[in-house]
């Protein structure tokens, strides 16, 4: 019976200590502390390949397209034969945005960020507004209490089936 115990005991902490198997067809969520999340948000000048585009929204003379949780691409349409691509906008855990006047409004993975297009800063964020992001589909496998205490979700990865030939 001892024996049977200790066994027990032993199997059991070391299925609650190995990390989250994820298989195939899954996700795997990013974290981000509370602490860099509000310091993400920053203007990077010059090009940057779009990958994984989401959204996209017009104010004259720009274009701003969504890089799927990873920011938003600026581009210059002034010039509808040759838009320019002014920038990117780093803001983790963003997929939707809306711009009135000057200023873009972004979501930084659960808070909303007010970001002068002006003078390329942030000028407010309101904590908490959002739910987390969660991935694309109807089925995941995710529990709360597997993440790190303070971090917050700002992306999924999903993952892709290797061949192993």
């Amino acid at each position: 019976m001892k024996k049977e115990f200790i066994l027990i005991v032993i199997v059991s902490f070391i299925v609650t200590a190995c990390p989250p198997y994820y298989e195939e067809g899954e996700y795997i969520p990013h974290y981000m502390s509370r602490e860099v999340l509000e310091t993400s948000v920053k203007y990077i000048a010059g090009e940057r390949n779009m990958i994984e585009t989401g959204k996209i929204y017009y104010r004259h003379p720009y274009i701003f397209i969504n890089e799927r949780y990873r920011g938003i691409h600026v581009i210059n349409n002034s010039d509808p034969y040759n838009p320019v691509k002014e920038g990117f906008i780093l803001a983790p855990g963003c997929i939707d945005m809306a711009v009135k006047g000057h200023i873009l409004y972004l979501d930084n993975a659960v808070d909303l960020v007010s970001f002068d297009l002006n003078t390329k800063e942030v000028t407010s964020r309101i904590r908490n507004v959002f739910p987390e992001p969660t991935p694309e589909g109807d089925i995941f496998h995710y529990r709360k209490d597997d993440r790190p205490k303070g971090f917050i979700i700002v992306r999924w990865e999903k993952i892709e089936k290797t061949n192993k030939d």
